[in-house]
């Protein structure tokens, strides 16, 4: 299975491809989609966009893992963190992927087994897991890659339930 992972954003979206064969995770591509801060919103969406379906044509993934949103005290910064997240979503799902979305608490339980992990041990995990010679940068590279596992992890658990003829 190959999986895309993205960390939303509209400054930095960071993606990682993954592909999951049996219990084992290979890096497949990441890196990060960037957008300057004097390119007004709307061209900033429209690039985003447009990377991330020539991402998403090039490498085929299977599905898609996209990070749920938390709410900070900035309500601009999450509204266009939230443009940006939706602009993601329309990409994959023209792209024909099934999406599945987790919350940081989530991402960090699959990964490190406790869900208030700090940002560093959920980035050495993605490193240990992935056999990377260092950590992903930028930090919503690691990130995405971490919500590309956590998907890796939750996909055998919903295919069973699916098998079992529980869940979607």
């Amino acid at each position: 299975m190959i999986i895309l992972g993205i960390d939303p954003g509209y400054a930095i979206l960071g993606y990682g491809i993954i592909e999951k064969t049996g219990n084992r995770f290979r890096p497949v591509h990441y890196g990060a989609v960037t957008t300057p801060k004097e390119m007004p919103m709307d061209r900033r969406l429209e690039h985003l966009y447009d990377e991330l379906r020539e991402i998403i044509e090039e490498y085929r993934p299977d599905a898609a893992s996209i990070e749920q949103l938390y709410f900070n005290n900035n309500a601009k910064t999450a509204i266009n963190v939230g443009q940006a997240r939706g602009v993601a979503v329309l990409a994959c799902i023209k792209g024909g992927l099934e999406i599945a979305e987790y919350t940081p608490l989530q991402i960090k339980q699959a990964l490190v087994g406790y869900g208030r992990a700090d940002k560093k041990q959920v980035q050495f995990m993605v490193k240990t897991m992935l056999n990377l010679p260092e950590v992903p940068k930028p930090d919503d590279t690691a990130d995405a890659l971490a919500a590309a596992i956590c998907h890796g992890h939750s996909a055998d658990s919903r295919d069973r339930l699916k098998r079992a003829g529980i869940g979607k």
